[in-house]
């Protein structure tokens, strides 16, 4: 299948986004044309290494590079400074030096702490994304934020770290278990709420397709997401503004994994419920009209996702929701949506307001 590209721009530190089908053993042919290093090491885990760990390893392989395989537990769970050391561990035992490179082979956990991993590494060395879930492949593989979890919240210790390549391929979603894959869905209708009406009409008329996994109909899907996405980072990369719109519904999502140990839904889940709540908050404050808040509460349901805040005292989502990133001098910086296609940052300090309709 031919691969198509999307080049994402930040001066000597622009790179590619390559999507297509059956292109992973185009691997070691693309990683030859960056000129990085002889040594590289594929972090994974057991269930994304065991169905493509060797198909990785061999193009890497073929194209001359020496592979070391390093594997890393899967779940939320493991996104966490003890996984990053064992990282560390393993680069230091194989011998990769600054000119060496990674490559994140998995979802959005393998992406964030590979990346967190190759930002201090010998204080930097380069990486590459292969996304495998839905959600890694239109979010968190592209823009630069890595990260891990800290006992007192989500994505606390980070950074900010370019890849040098992005390879997605749509056939590792073939695999991808149902509920992972409606979970990615979830970011996806983001893009289209705040961003670009166009592309939320077009969810909502190719619903049924996308559920499906209709390959045409994805590679459409994934590959406007990540010029949606791509198109906010360019102009904000560090988010100091204008790319805090990507966090639409994601204040509401990190607390309430919180409030259930990161153990109960998965992160895309999480966004559903926060994007409802938002749109709801959005009405309320004359962003947006009841017919746009139905018609993104619709969409959501329709793609299977929840829309419901999980019940718990406010005063829990507020503890959780004051450690967020966001939160500064005494209010958060709240993502609105204005209508359908674009979205408002305002700073909110009554906390009575955001956490008005939650359920006890």
């Amino acid at each position: 299948m031919k691969v198509d590209n999307l080049s994402v721009h930040f001066g000597h530190r622009s790179y590619e986004i390559h999507f297509g089908a059956g292109i992973l053993s185009e691997l070691g042919e693309l990683c030859r044309s960056l000129s990085l290093g002889e040594k590289v090491a594929v972090i994974t885990n057991p269930v994304i290494g065991g169905s493509y760990f060797h198909g990785v390893s061999a193009s890497l392989q073929a194209a001359g590079y020496s592979v070391t395989g390093v594997e890393i537990p899967d779940g939320e769970s493991y996104k966490c400074s003890e996984t990053v050391n064992s990282i560390y561990d393993s680069l230091i035992s194989a011998g990769l030096t600054r000119d060496s490179f990674l490559v994140a082979l998995g979802g959005g956990v393998v992406g964030d702490i590979t990346g967190f991993a190759a930002s201090t590494y010998l204080r930097g060395v380069p990486f590459i994304q292969i996304p495998t879930s839905l959600l890694a492949q239109v979010d968190s593989s592209v823009g630069g934020k890595t990260g891990i979890n800290h006992p007192l919240g989500k994505n606390l210790i980070g950074t900010f770290h370019q890849p040098c390549m992005v390879l997605i391929d749509i056939s590792t979603l073939e695999t991808l278990p149902e509920r992972e894959y409606i979970s990615g869905l979830a970011e996806v209708i983001k893009y289209g709420v705040i961003c670009d009406r166009s592309f939320f009409e077009y969810l909502a008329e190719n619903r049924s397709a996308i559920l499906k996994r209709d390959s045409e109909c994805l590679l459409h899907v994934i590959r406007t997401s990540c010029a949606l996405k791509a198109s906010v980072v360019e102009q904000d990369e560090k988010e100091s503004g204008y790319r805090a719109i990507l966090n639409y519904g994601h204040s509401f999502a990190h607390a309430i994994e919180g409030l259930t140990d990161y153990s109960r839904f998965l992160h895309g889940e999480a966004v559903a419920m926060g994007m409802a709540q938002s749109a709801i908050l959005s009405e309320m404050k004359g962003y947006a009209s009841p017919d746009d808040t139905q018609r993104i509460l619709e969409l959501i349901r329709s793609m299977n996702l929840p829309t419901e805040l999980i019940p718990s005292p406010a005063m829990s989502y507020r503890r959780l929701m004051q450690r967020d990133k966001k939160v500064r001098d005494g209010g958060i910086h709240f993502v609105f949506n204005k209508g359908i296609g674009a979205a408002a940052i305002e700073k909110v300090s009554d906390w009575d307001f955001l956490l008005k309709n939650v359920s006890q």
